[in-house]
């Protein structure tokens, strides 16, 4: 068996104890009487003229929806991507999830963007990018290519945090509102529950790839808490707590070299992302984590949730991103109070 399996089985230990804009979760409800989409999440379908995609603005495009999602253990892109010319779309291929349409237009005055939703299928984004001439277009796509991928990526994650949403691991549920007055939906084959103090870890328990997530927290004392150095170190505390291998001496713990920290809103609250590596100290284990650090203001509490990968010979980006898809599905105190008094 492998010694993942064992660990997540026995190894919890049960103890006494600049923004990047305001991610809104969205829940759209589909029409009947459009079809459901199709593609895999986080795969994009290029429309464009074989001359434009060949060209500089189909270059520059493929550059920047293939970026390497960062503090993965192996380089994986943003996003999977297919082309197709004008010819070939259709009333099959409209149906895809993501949808760029490319196009050089020499009556329009400047380059810009244009989205729709669920235009011929649901959930679907079509984005059209349009500009003069291709070079003009090329360089608008590279100076937009932060933008071009936060509409992709925020849409993914909204999806994917609605379907959680939707049908979650109702044990896990209940235990977080038990443990810290908080609401998280996980997805439901996440069912290996293990409580420890102020930390709970959730496991698929899979075989060829482990995913999980967990939610610990600790007093709020001061806004230093929300630092590089002052995260991994909080971090270390509660995994080499919890999260603890078959032999001695070995834990789970964050290795420092490969962290990344960023401030972010979510619904209107300051959210602490960071993303990174993990490791087993005094083992071979490893894989790449997400987590968001929040303050519940009517507990005086951090609140932190994070989802962690270990799939050894996998590509782990999609694996990820549905890990942090369902870290959006957290409700603090505040919102389940503001959503009451508004019922």
């Amino acid at each position: 068996m492998n010694r993942i399996l064992i660990i997540l089985a026995v190894v919890l230990s049960i103890v006494s104890c600049n923004f990047s804009g305001d991610r809104v979760q969205r829940h759209r409800s589909p029409s009947l009487l459009i079809p459901t989409s199709s593609g895999n999440p986080y795969e994009v379908m290029v429309v464009a003229e074989d001359s434009i995609w060949n060209g500089i603005a189909g270059i520059n495009l493929s550059t920047v929806l293939t970026t390497p999602l960062p503090m993965l253990p192996q380089e994986e892109p943003m996003f999977h991507i297919s082309h197709i010319t004008n010819e070939h779309y259709d009333r099959i291929t409209n149906l895809f999830r993501n949808i760029i349409l490319l196009q050089v237009n020499p009556y329009t005055t400047q380059p810009h963007i244009s989205l729709q939703h669920d235009l011929f299928s649901s959930p679907q984004l079509v984005m059209t990018l349009e500009g003069p001439s291709q070079d003009e277009l090329a360089e608008f796509i590279s100076n937009k290519t932060q933008l071009i991928i936060n509409y992709f990526t925020d849409e993914e994650i909204n999806r994917n945090a609605a379907i959680i949403d939707d049908e979650h691991n109702p044990k896990f549920f209940k235990a977080v509102k038990e443990m810290f007055g908080c609401e998280l939906s996980i997805p439901t084959d996440l069912n290996k529950i293990k409580i420890g103090d102020n930390f709970i870890w959730a496991s698929n328990d899979g075989v060829s790839n482990i995913q999980n997530v967990c939610i610990y927290s600790f007093p709020y004392v001061s806004e230093k808490i929300f630092t590089r150095g002052a995260y991994i170190a909080l971090r270390d505390t509660f995994m080499k707590r919890n999260i603890q291998g078959i032999k001695d001496g070995q834990y789970m713990s964050t290795n420092d070299e490969f962290v990344q920290v960023k401030n972010m809103k979510i619904r209107g609250r300051y959210v602490q992302e960071a993303r990174g590596l993990w490791e087993m100290t005094n083992d071979m284990m490893g894989g790449p984590f997400i987590s968001h650090s929040q303050v519940d203001t009517v507990n005086n509490m951090v609140i932190v949730v994070e989802g962690f990968v270990y799939a050894p010979d996998k590509m782990k980006r999609t694996m990820l991103r549905r890990l942090e898809a369902a870290l959006y599905t957290l409700k603090l105190p505040t919102e389940k109070n503001n959503k009451n008094e508004k019922n």
